[in-house]
């Protein structure tokens, strides 16, 4: 569970709200942020027929306003020494190398006025090259790669700017219907300028057949919305002989704000 800026609890844990949350529920005495209303020509609506699980999930009930204080109105206390020498490269925190492409995500992530996002947390996670996720909950017959966890982070930097090196996820099935498949992406969770302001979405690739039955990327009612959500392959920053590369830059909110996700969508997609 999530609350908005302003205050709202969210029980499909989506994040922040983008405008005036709907004023139904009841407003507490407290700080409050000001609100965003939710842009349902940009992201996906939580009652989806196509993606199964949402009618079980999506909220049912008026949304109750909560107060915030200054614990959720500023950033996390995230400095570079909380990271790992080696969580933005997801192909060198195991003794040997994963299986698969190696390729480079890099970009910048921006608010609403196009300024960078300086020094806010980042973290991808995602299937390995044969398209299965570490976890207990995935056991289709696909082999796990003892040298890939599929998990990073990494702050942004002065420029709002990050980078990450891994493998290029595989497809994989995920029985939401019949003969189901996911396209290949990357699961990106970033938190804006505070904790409370936590975006999650999708990266993925350009040229890939499988959009035509994929619910999540067909959620998504504005076509222009959706290329948001694909990432560019960017022959400037390929390394030869090591790393093909894709740019994919991230938007908080606003006219150009990249679609975000139910938290919870993502947990059962990686279950």
């Amino acid at each position: 569970m999530s609350t908005t800026p302003d205050g709202a609890h969210r029980p499909d844990g989506a994040g922040p709200a983008h405008g005036s949350a709907p004023r139904t529920g009841t407003r507490a005495p407290g700080l409050h942020v000001p609100g965003y209303v939710r842009d349902h020509d940009t992201h996906p609506p939580l009652d989806y027929p196509g993606y199964g699980s949402t009618a079980l999930r999506h909220p049912k009930r008026p949304l109750t306003l909560l107060p915030h204080t200054l614990t959720e109105i500023t950033a996390p206390v995230l400095g570079g020494d909380r990271l790992g020498a080696h969580d933005h490269d997801l192909t060198r925190q195991h003794e040997g190398e994963p299986q698969g492409q190696r390729i480079i995500v890099h970009g910048q992530v921006r608010d609403s006025d196009g300024r960078p996002v300086p020094h806010t947390l980042v973290e991808i996670w995602q299937a390995n090259a044969a398209g299965r996720y570490r976890h207990t909950g995935d056991t289709w017959p696909a082999p796990l790669d003892p040298h890939f966890t599929g998990v990073g982070r990494v702050l942004t930097d002065a420029e709002g700017r990050y980078r990450f090196v891994t493998v290029r996820p595989g497809a994989y099935p995920w029985k939401n219907h019949r003969n189901a498949w996911r396209p290949a992406h990357i699961h990106f969770s970033l938190f804006g300028r505070a904790f409370t302001q936590r975006l999650v979405t999708q990266m993925y690739f350009p040229d890939d057949p499988l959009f035509f039955q994929d619910p999540m990327w067909q959620s998504v009612p504005d076509e222009r919305a959706r290329e948001r959500m694909l990432a560019r392959f960017d022959y400037d920053t390929t390394e030869p002989e090591w790393a093909l590369a894709y740019r994919w830059d991230i938007v908080l909110r606003g006219r150009e704000q990249t679609p975000f996700e139910s938290e919870e969508e993502v947990l059962e997609d990686d279950e």
